[in-house]
């Protein structure tokens, strides 16, 4: 079996599944239960000066059966004292000396507030420090959460103060609430931060209520914006990340978060660059015990690819993301129907007459019987009739050869400066 054990900045733990910080960390007894079960690490959910946190908290929403494919929460940090927090914390560490415990910290801008929390959270013995400048709803009133994490010169700012008393690995949690996550990266590895965690939850509404008008959820009748999370979330967090990956003043390892419900999830965010990934809605939605498949399916995966460690996985699919001026103009695939397989529901008819380039007929064989045929002259490659059929298989993007050299937008804008002053027909380009 393949090695799964990680080192993200110098905190190591035996694989790379971590339970981000949220309910599922709120206690001892609750990550105690997680490393039994298997986790690898667990984010500590955040420490700071306790409050009250409000009722109802939590909603989810459901697509096409799928029960919680987006979850959203008002809750806030901590609610019980630090000092209990911290007993807590010591006596998981000192019972599974080889998981990785990572401390969530919140505190107000202040350069005092961060050196009392470090020093005492690092005397229970904690493996890192994470710092919570991504909770979108949390506290913005006090500069804290988002309120600081949008902001690249705060997030530097406190990353620097951290760093002055630390003595475990510092991870800044980013807020995906922000035009440009990358600034706010970069600011964090100016600051002196060891690694980075993204994405924290996403600004959201889940819903109205049609019968009473409420919000969902609502406290006594009003409602507040949310975190958003779970499934739902996981394309935007992968591009993130990738981001962060690829960016080339960025050059700190990233905790990968977003919508991770198996190991698939896990080896996507790995392959774009995250050295390790963190879980919360799938725990939440379906318990502890999914550690089980993610491990036995990552270590299946690594195996059938003759992977010698988890490690190796780490950003390799980081090059093939690029901008869209670098992609390959003369490049083609076309919609090709597997008649066998077909079932004749006409999704694909439907949408491409509809919402695409009608390049798919129906026709009628020798014997009398309808079919469907591309016709491939007239096919862009869009995909959208292979992602709306219903049956795998059915239908097939094939590469076509192309007539001309690869070429991209930037290169064709290049030629056509380069002979904007010559009698060449740039047309043809």
């Amino acid at each position: 079996m393949a090695d799964l054990s990680i080192n993200l900045a110098g905190i190591k733990s035996p694989n790379p599944f971590w339970l981000a910080s949220a309910p599922p960390t709120n206690s001892g007894y609750q990550v105690q239960r997680a490393f039994e079960a298997g986790w690898g690490g667990a984010v500590w959910k955040t420490l700071g000066e306790p409050i009250l946190n409000v009722s109802s908290r939590f909603a989810a929403i459901s697509f096409n059966g799928q029960r919680v494919m987006g979850f959203n929460n008002i809750e806030l940090i901590t609610d019980r004292p630090l000092e209990e927090n911290l007993k807590e914390i010591y006596e998981t560490k000192k019972r599974f000396p080889d998981r990785a415990v990572v401390a969530s910290l919140m505190v107000e801008p202040k350069r005092e507030k961060w050196h009392e929390i470090v020093k005492r959270v690092e005397d229970v013995g904690v493996d890192g420090l994470e710092l919570n400048f991504g909770c979108p709803h949390g506290m913005a009133e006090r500069g804290m959460g988002s309120a600081s994490g949008q902001v690249p010169e705060l997030v530097e700012r406190q990353t620097y103060w951290v760093k002055e008393v630390a003595r475990t690995p510092v991870i800044v949690k980013l807020t995906p609430n922000i035009t440009d996550i990358t600034a706010t990266a970069e600011a964090a590895a100016q600051g002196g931060a060891d690694a980075i965690s993204l994405i924290n939850t996403i600004n959201s509404l889940m819903g109205v209520d049609l019968d009473t008008w409420n919000t969902i959820p609502h406290v006594a009748g009003k409602g507040a914006h949310g975190g958003y999370c779970g499934p739902a979330v996981k394309p935007i967090a992968l591009n993130m990340v990738a981001e962060c990956a690829r960016h080339p003043r960025i050059r700190i390892p990233i905790s990968g978060i977003g919508g991770i419900s198996n190991w698939r999830d896990a080896v996507e965010f790995m392959l774009m660059g995250a050295t390790g990934v963190q879980v919360c809605t799938a725990v939440m939605h379906h318990g502890f015990r999914i550690i089980e498949d993610m491990i036995e399916g990552l270590n299946h995966y690594l195996d059938e690819k003759g992977i010698a460690s988890v490690m190796d996985i780490v950003g390799k699919s980081v090059s093939k993301y690029s901008d869209w001026g670098d992609l390959d103009l003369n490049y083609k695939v076309v919609a090709r129907i597997h008649r066998e397989r077909c079932i004749q529901c006409n999704k694909c008819y439907i949408s491409c007459e509809d919402a695409s380039h009608q390049c798919i007929e129906r026709c009628i064989d020798e014997n009398r019987k309808e079919y469907l045929k591309v016709r491939e002259e007239d096919c862009v490659g869009c995909n959208l009739c292979s992602i709306v059929c219903p049956v795998d298989g059915a239908i097939e993007m094939i590469e076509v050869p192309s007539e001309h050299p690869p070429m991209t937008w930037n290169e064709r804008q290049a030629a056509l400066g380069r002979l904007s002053g010559c009698s060449v027909d740039i047309k043809s380009l």
